[in-house]
């Protein structure tokens, strides 16, 4: 998920969330053709509710498994830290500096329910990262806590401190803050 080139870390979906994200895209959706498949034979009482279950959540499922269809590429790199004092993050959308980020989330998308990470900065700037949800919660706040914090400004630190919940950290993924050397 993480790999580190020198002061470069490319950040990648774990397989977990690969297999995760199949089943529930994919694998939905093959379930809602072999409901409608079972609905039409007419071989049971409930063949009524199997095709109409089906249909109705076929569309939705069909839309999710388009969406996340480029997520789904084995390797795929979903954005770049350079951790340093004047580092960048990385994506295919842009390029931020980490001091001009004044604010990150990771937000989930209302049309395609996907996570994407939105990095606003000083200069109203927003950048949205799509995570394709192969990046978890926890491994999101870790990532920003260890490789974006220690190089942005304070106003933005202090933004950072009200969202994360080190506590929460330390508890479900044994994760400690450690103040970077700065060079």
């Amino acid at each position: 998920m993480i790999q580190k080139k020198g002061d470069t870390v490319i950040i990648k979906g774990s397989k977990f969330m690969y297999v995760w994200m199949f089943l529930a895209t994919v694998g939905f959706l093959l379930a809602c053709i072999f409901l409608i498949i079972h609905g039409l034979k007419f071989n049971s009482k409930y063949s009524f509710l199997y095709l109409g279950g089906g249909i109705v959540l076929t569309p939705f499922y069909l839309h999710l498994t388009i969406w996340s269809l480029p997520g789904l590429i084995p390797g795929k790199v979903l954005f770049k830290i350079i951790s340093r004092e004047k580092g960048t993050v990385i994506s295919k959308k842009g390029t931020v500096l980490i001091s001009d980020i004044r604010n990150i989330n990771l937000v989930r998308n209302p049309l395609n329910l996907i996570n994407d990470i939105v990095i606003e900065t000083f200069h109203d700037k927003k950048i949205k990262i799509r995570t394709y949800n192969l990046l978890g919660d926890l491994d999101y706040e870790m990532i920003v806590d260890q490789y974006i914090y220690p190089y942005m400004t304070e106003n933005a630190k202090k933004v950072w401190d009200r969202k994360v919940d080190l506590e929460h950290l330390r508890k479900e993924a044994r994760y400690e803050r450690k103040e970077p050397k700065i060079d």
